[in-house]
């Protein structure tokens, strides 16, 4: 996939209660427990580091451990050019593909099957990412390699540790297509460079 939009599915990693690593696929947009399989009135797309461990919404899956990598190659983060907004895409230099700090949780409606569910973390931006995502200077967590099995499975203490910046040195960005604006376009020509001067 090369434009995922919410509420749409990404591939996520959890420890199963064996305690063993399975992949699956996850509702982008975390839908608490308590929610009985109804989505909020509010975006649950991200999890801000400082409020993951109170947020009403995500503070029972922190509690339980319910922490996944959500994998991606990039992702894109829009800048404010002049009264619009350019989109970036944002990958690492160092690995072809990466990891997002996630929290995942299961929702049961009165009727129908369990609904799973996640959000990526968020971070305040680092200097380059401030740049780019320079209206809200945010950034989603990429996780370092070291840091996947501590995010994961180690405590709880160790795994917010792991909630930092990624080196803005080991990261590839550059203007991408207007055409991310809509999730119904989709192919790997939304990944070409583009001036950023252009609309």
């Amino acid at each position: 996939r090369y434009n995922v939009a919410h509420p749409q599915k990404v591939p996520v990693v959890r420890l199963g209660e064996d305690g063993v690593r399975a992949g699956l696929d996850m509702r982008w947009g975390l839908v608490p427990f308590f929610a009985h399989g109804e989505p909020g009135p509010y975006s649950t797309i991200n999890a801000r580091v400082e409020s993951l461990r109170t947020s009403p919404a995500y503070r029972g899956a922190w509690q339980r451990g319910q922490r996944c990598l959500v994998g991606a190659r990039g992702c894109y983060e829009w800048q404010s050019v002049a009264g619009r907004k350019q989109p970036w895409f944002i990958a690492c230099a160092d690995q072809p593909a990466f990891a997002f700090a996630g929290l995942w949780d299961r929702s049961v409606p009165p009727e129908g099957e369990p609904l799973l569910s996640c959000t990526i973390v968020t971070l305040p931006a680092s200097p380059l990412m401030a740049q780019i995502h320079n209206a809200k200077q945010r950034e989603p967590a990429i996780l370092r390699r070291e840091d996947l099995g501590t995010w994961l499975g180690g405590a709880a203490e160790a795994a917010f540790a792991c909630l930092r910046p990624y080196p803005d040195e080991l990261r590839s960005a550059w203007p991408g297509s207007t055409r991310v604006y809509s999730p119904r376009h989709e192919g790997p020509e939304l990944l070409a460079r583009v001036a950023e001067s252009a609309s």
